[in-house]
């Protein structure tokens, strides 16, 4: 069974999304997207400072299995990407809610991240 934590918001493509203390947001895929890929050996991310609409592509994962898009769950201005992903994508196997998060985004709308599914949702749209 795959790990849905509470505190998190979803999106349906199975990007993940935690918003921070200072009003950014950060992003990476669930548990059920790593363990469906399989064993991921890249990590395309966004430049700082590119702008996202929500639901634009944000970049590629690849894996022995198959190459993934990747889709911004809320419109924002990228902040951070996590440079620990480009000597180490299979972190994001590992962690995929800790350590393996892919990008910050500063959101365009604050209250956007509260309209995606909840935890309840997002298990139930997995079955």
């Amino acid at each position: 069974m795959s790990s849905v934590p509470a505190d998190l918001r979803y999106a349906k493509s199975h990007e993940w999304v935690r918003t921070e203390a200072d009003g950014t947001v950060t992003i990476g895929i669930t548990d059920y997207a790593q363990n469906s890929l399989g064993d991921i050996t890249y990590v395309q991310s966004p430049k700082v400072g590119a702008v996202l609409a929500a639901g634009a592509v944000f970049g590629v994962v690849e894996s022995v299995k198959a190459a993934s898009d990747l889709y911004a769950p809320v419109a924002g201005t990228v902040v951070a990407i996590n440079p620990a992903l480009d000597g180490a994508p299979e972190t994001v196997n590992r962690e995929p809610y800790g350590a393996g998060w892919m990008l910050r985004l500063k959101p365009s709308e604050p209250a956007a991240a509260g309209a995606l599914l909840d935890a309840a949702a997002y298990g139930a749209l997995l079955g």
